[in-house]
């Protein structure tokens, strides 16, 4: 068990979080009895680890780049916070303190030191130098720190995420949670203030809203594209270029109607529900969009086949005259 901070305790399954094992200097200031354990494992802590102690907070978790950290960071950055401003201390521990209990920490000083991720990593390999999380946690932190080290589930970064975590739990793509599914706003017609709504260009049927956009970084262009040789110099002469175009297509969060094309394939077209002329293509696997960048999973829009549509309520429009 190794100090992070005053109050804050980082170890492994062997360390119980009794008073005497705390380390007397270091990174603490001095000793600090264990008030609380954040256990991130498999099996919850059993009674010898809990005794004691005020408060007990277990998030189960495999060390696997699977594993859905990014959903309980918040909450475990409030546990240790709690336990702090008490002034006790919180131990965070996991099988061998160099994984998962690592992550945690990690997220938790970039989201009280307002530190990145490379500079709250760095620090915490500093105090521990076994410290290694997995390929898969180092990812959602990252998108932690994207999202402002808050969890945003409103947001397309972790919208996106919670696609690819369905698609790791569902391989067989059966049997989707509903609420992986935005609503269709054919059906529910309530819509937020200067909401933009998006419908099929040939039959004017409502498809989605500006809300299930999943927004992503501009990727490499032309050169993105290179292995398709879109471009071949030795015939025409020219070189690739680093301009990069607009995307061409919206990529979406699922929404109801799309339901019955989506469960248990695996790629396929997205016909309209009404007129069933085509508006994109969906692949769990993931597509490249026209500016380069690889989306996973996918659910692809083509501009070209919708409208936007701006639909103001009586409300909506008595706030506009005002």
């Amino acid at each position: 068990m190794v100090p992070v901070l005053p109050g804050l305790y980082l170890g492994g399954r062997a360390d119980l979080g009794a008073p005497e094992d705390a380390p007397a200097s270091g990174a603490s200031g001095g000793a600090v009895a264990v008030t609380a354990l954040l256990s991130v494992d498999s099996e919850p802590p059993d009674g010898a680890a809990t005794a004691g102690l005020e408060e007990v907070r277990h998030v189960q978790a495999l060390d696997q780049p699977e594993s859905d950290l990014l959903s309980h960071l918040d909450g475990c950055a409030a546990f240790i916070s709690r336990a702090r401003e008490r002034g006790g201390a919180a131990l965070v521990r996991c099988q061998a303190g160099v994984s998962r209990s690592v992550a945690v920490v990690t997220a938790y000083l970039m989201k009280t030191n307002n530190l990145s991720f490379e500079e709250a990593y760095t620090f915490v390999q500093a105090i521990k130098p076994d410290a290694k999380m997995n390929e898969g946690f180092e990812w959602q932190l990252k998108l932690y720190e994207k999202m402002g080290c808050e969890v945003d589930v409103t947001s397309a970064i972790y919208k996106q995420y919670r696609l690819q975590k369905v698609t790791e739990k569902y391989p067989e793509l059966r049997n989707l949670p509903q609420d992986v599914f935005a609503a269709d706003p054919n059906s529910v017609h309530q819509t937020s203030f200067c909401e933009v709504l998006y419908r099929c260009r040939k039959c004017r049927r409502l498809l989605f809203r500006s809300s299930s956009i999943l927004t992503h970084d501009e990727g490499k262009g032309p050169a993105a594209f290179a292995h398709k040789r879109l471009l071949e110099p030795a015939k025409t002469g020219t070189l690739y270029c680093d301009v990069r175009p607009n995307c061409t297509s919206y990529f979406i969060e699922p929404v109801q109607w799309m339901e019955p094309a989506l469960l248990g394939v695996m790629e396929g077209q997205l016909l309209c529900p009404k007129c069933a002329s085509k508006l994109g293509s969906f692949h769990w696997h993931g597509e490249q969009c026209s500016c380069g960048h690889w989306v996973t999973p996918a659910f692809q829009i083509h501009k070209s086949r919708v409208d936007e549509v701006k639909d103001l309520s009586i409300r909506d429009l008595q706030t506009v005259r005002r």
